[in-house]
């Protein structure tokens, strides 16, 4: 008789509203709730598909802030797998380590939470033998690995290790219990239920490693599906990974083409269509979009000075359509030249293209000033703010340049539409 099990990670539960939120108090309400309704989805999923256990290799809580009101529902939540004879098996993770209520919260007895020693749990199912092994951490940092410190296989039986690491380092994810993916596939395990990279990832072969990735994304920084992972265990040992989709809403950047768009109204329609597409093309009950205009145009003057407009265009699409939002519009057109290439305005921009056009530097005086502005904004800012610029010299430099840049871009383009009376 086959043992099988939902593996997922970083629910992040009643995680804090990101800006794009904040600033649409009707979908504050569709991400706000995101999270809860995504675990009532991975609980629903359990109970429909009968599974045996559900493993959740760290992150439940979003840190600091959670209140008892996330505990309570992660335990009435539990309590449903509980009343149906399905077990749960959890580690915490860097967020969970933060949160005050991780020592606090009474769970149902069929639930499983490792302890920062590395702890076992054996299973038998007919004539199937599990054996599944789990550690958690108690500090939010865990600079070093933890794969030494878990029990040696258990031979004769399959088995199942849970841990959360960031592997061998991701982007926008601080290092945490790192180890190599080597190391994992050797270590005589059958599988690996990670958590703490957000974006799904399954190694398979003799061994399986899977990061499952956030199952609701928050922001733009997490687009794409969402999902958890069900894994059925055959009585000969072998195991099947299947996807499953649990988003309640989808993050996710989409191009638009403007190559054809001759004018202004024909960029509105090409925008439209594209936002409609996208629309039938994705299942999720929500869906929340950042555009990305990209082509050659001879309006990219007007596209830099209009944006807001467009985006206005987008967001009443968006209402029309019911379940589409606008994350914001991103520019990345090429400017077609103009025909005409004298008088002061064309004389103007070729003179800030030679300035700005990189590997051109910028003019001394410009960057000093700049420079001085920049100080006296960051200084203005609460610290934990201060490095948006970067954190090191370079970066903030690149950053500067890059400002002034768009900024020299964005003044030549209002100054097109005077000259062009529009």
């Amino acid at each position: 008789m086959p043992y099988r099990f939902v593996h997922t990670a970083d629910l992040h539960l009643d995680s804090p509203l990101k800006s794009l939120a904040l600033r649409d108090p009707a979908l504050a309400e569709v991400i706000g709730q995101a999270s809860r309704a995504v675990f009532e989805r991975i609980i629903t999923l359990c109970l429909d598909e009968q599974v045996d256990a559900l493993l959740i290799a760290g992150d439940l809580y979003d840190g600091a802030q959670t209140s008892m009101k996330t505990a309570r529902f992660l335990a009435q939540q539990l309590r449903r797998l509980d009343e149906a004879g399905i077990e749960t098996f959890i580690i915490r993770g860097n967020h969970d380590a933060e949160a005050r209520i991780t020592g606090q919260l009474v769970l149902p007895p069929s639930v499983t939470v490792f302890g920062a020693r590395a702890g076992l749990e054996r299973r038998d199912k007919g004539g199937l033998h599990l054996a599944i092994h789990g550690i958690s951490f108690a500090r939010p940092h865990a600079p070093e690995s933890l794969l030494e410190r878990f029990k040696a296989p258990v031979p004769g039986a399959v088995n199942i290790g849970m841990m959360h690491t960031s592997l061998d380092g991701s982007p926008g994810h601080d290092p945490y219990a790192p180890c190599r993916l080597s190391d994992l596939q050797a270590s005589g395990f059958d599988y690996w239920a990670l958590g703490h990279i957000h974006a799904r990832a399954h190694h398979p072969g003799a061994v399986h490693v899977v990061m499952p990735g956030i199952p609701q994304g928050r922001d733009i920084g997490e687009a794409g599906a969402k999902s958890v992972t069900l894994v059925t265990v055959a009585d000969d040992g072998s195991l099947t990974v299947e996807e499953r989709s649990t988003a309640l809403a989808r993050f996710a950047r989409l191009d638009v083409e403007l190559d054809d768009a001759m004018d202004w109204p024909g960029i509105v329609a090409a925008l439209g269509s594209a936002l409609r597409a996208a629309r039938r093309a994705h299942a999720e009950d929500h869906l929340v979009l950042r555009p990305v205009l990209t082509g050659r145009t001879r309006l990219l003057w007007r596209l830099r000075r209009d944006l807001g407009l467009l985006l206005e265009e987008a967001r009443l699409t968006g209402e029309a359509i019911g379940t589409l939002w606008i994350d914001g519009i991103s520019v990345e057109c090429t400017d077609v030249p103009r025909a005409d290439t004298a008088g002061p305005l064309a004389e103007l921009g070729r003179a800030v293209a030679a300035m700005t056009t990189p590997p051109a530097s910028l003019p001394g005086p410009v960057l000093t000033e700049a420079d001085a502005l920049i100080d006296t904004l960051l200084k203005a800012l609460p610290k934990d703010l201060r490095s948006l610029l970067g954190d090191d010299p370079a970066a903030q430099n690149a950053a500067r340049d890059a400002l002034l840049r768009e900024g020299a871009a964005e003044v030549l383009s209002h100054l097109q539409g005077l000259e062009d009376g529009a």
